[in-house]
């Protein structure tokens, strides 16, 4: 006679145990689900709302007004201004960004570079200090009458007296452009220097057996292969540098003259500094630069869509 078996633990469904799954999921998700839609999702269509009416933020009533709003926008010469401060900003920034950055990380990226992971990390450093605090700081740092920066400049004999970089409308945007590059630099060097790791050794060593030099691995080799991220890089640096408000409303708020007024501080002048603040006036102004960066992000995809087909024809 068999002796009977104890029968086992049964064990759920599959489904049930993959439904399970899924709630933990989307239990963890939750605080970031609500506050993404809170604070990016709906302030965005409210944007596109309020483009449509004439408020000021204070009363309940909202008085539809259409486009008229974006007319007047159109119509401020002081928005184009801004505009072509931002343009002017991010021509000047990006291509110093990326070109410089790599020339850096071609350095960093060498093993027989001394201490190389502690450039890295001081490259890397300005990245992780909080924007404004820079600004702030950087405002002490160019300060026309005792500031480090004109204290130098006065010992080594190349002025006679203190520059008001941030004061002077022929100066303070390219001053801005520059703690801008330091500030961001290192995110630019990660880049290239992770783009630098997927070129195989080994390739340099059989260039090298061949007898080429230096030189000629970096025209060669190291040049064609980073052609793919250097579309890519180029777009994410162009990309990043519209983001400049904190750094340049702590800088210079805009001033003098509006001489550094890019568009991120056109719209906040209007919604939160004016006297009377013109929610809907600033709202269209918003919609108008969000569809440009829509564009620049089209132009994206179409950058990483172009760097993949350069990349599958090497």
């Amino acid at each position: 006679m068999d002796t009977p078996t104890r029968p086992g633990r049964s064990r759920p469904p599959r489904h049930r145990e993959q439904g399970r799954t899924t709630l933990w999921i989307w239990l963890f998700l939750t605080p970031t689900v609500v506050l993404y839609g809170v604070y990016t999702v709906y302030p965005i269509f409210a944007s596109y709302w309020f483009s449509f009416v004439e408020w000021n933020g204070f009363e309940e009533t909202k008085t539809w007004v259409g486009l008229r709003n974006y007319r007047e926008v159109l119509a401020d010469p002081l928005f184009w201004s801004s505009f072509k401060i931002t343009a002017l900003f991010t021509v000047a920034a990006v291509p110093v960004k990326v070109f410089l950055s790599l020339l850096v990380a071609l350095l960093l990226n060498s093993p027989k570079l001394p201490l190389r992971n502690l450039f890295r990390t001081a490259f890397f450093l300005p990245v992780v200090t909080t924007t404004a605090i820079v600004g702030v700081v950087m405002q002490i740092v160019f300060d026309p009458a005792d500031g480090p920066v004109n204290q130098l400049l006065m010992k080594l004999g190349l002025v006679d007296q203190g520059v008001n970089f941030l004061g002077d409308s022929s100066t303070a945007l390219w001053t801005v452009v520059g703690v801008y590059v330091w500030k961001w630099f290192g995110v630019t060097l990660i880049y290239w220097l992770a783009a630098l790791q997927t070129i195989s050794d080994e390739v340099y060593e059989a260039a090298e057996i061949d007898g080429a030099g230096p030189v000629a691995m970096l025209r060669n080799i190291t040049l064609p292969l980073l052609k793919p991220f250097t579309i890519i890089i180029t777009l994410l640096t162009l990309e990043a540098t519209l983001k400049v408000f904190d750094l340049m409303l702590t800088m210079t708020n805009g001033g003098p003259f509006f001489s550094t007024e890019v568009v991120e501080i056109y719209i906040y002048r209007w919604a939160f500094a004016a006297t009377v603040p013109q929610l809907g006036f600033a709202s269209a102004a918003a919609v108008l630069f969000g569809l440009f960066v829509c564009a620049l992000g089209l132009l994206q995809l179409l950058g990483i869509r172009a760097a993949r087909k350069t990349g599958g024809s090497r």
